[in-house]
């Protein structure tokens, strides 16, 4: 399991060192530092453009510079990168807590799957709440697995909630709950 976990970050930091050559060859070529039809920034805009030019259709569609396409290029492989190894090593670790506890037995089996399933809830309401802070709500369609996950518990405490203004407490007390609920029935609190 570390293996996978080791190649999987060595090709998110291989993709990262690319794009950030990208992103560096684009700048100083802007900044005059290197000539813009010298052999490294024709070959860096010969392997690149493939993969900027969806990025930069869409900043010009958002209003965006399209010259910061490599800078955007870049964060997105860097932080996109960072989340799936985040979510592999998640993946990996549950499967591993699961083929434990498929061996030690019945009552340790309950045991991850239940502390497995407050774990993934708990992070479908990070997601619906960061979410929300940009504005990306309900109605978008990959959002809607998160709202699904987590309405049965959020929208229950939310009517019962008194109005305090323009912020929504209920995924903080959801939030309580759940940690609440795993330290109970798993005995761990963070």
């Amino acid at each position: 399991m570390s293996a996978v976990l080791a190649g999987l970050r060595l090709a998110v930091a291989v993709a990262a060192g690319f794009t950030g050559v990208v992103a560096l060859t684009h700048w100083a070529v802007r900044r005059g530092h290197l000539a813009p039809f010298g052999p490294l920034p024709r070959a860096i805009r010969g392997l690149s453009d493939p993969l900027l030019r969806p990025v930069e259709r869409r900043l010009l569609g958002s209003g965006g510079n399209p010259q910061q396409a490599p800078l955007w290029l870049f964060l997105g492989v860097l932080g996109g990168g960072l989340l799936l190894i985040a979510v592999a090593g998640w993946l990996l670790g549950a499967l591993e807590r699961l083929w434990w506890a498929a061996g030690a037995g019945p009552w340790a089996l309950v045991y991850v799957v239940v502390e497995t399933a407050i774990n993934l809830l708990i992070a479908a309401l990070l997601v619906r709440v960061v979410g929300s802070w940009f504005g990306v709500g309900r109605a978008t369609r990959w959002m809607r697995p998160f709202y699904g996950l987590t309405d049965w518990l959020v929208e229950p405490i939310r009517k019962r909630m008194p109005p305090t203004g323009m912020f929504d407490w209920s995924p903080l007390v959801a939030w309580l709950l759940l940690v609440l609920a795993r330290a109970i029935l798993v005995g761990k609190v963070l």
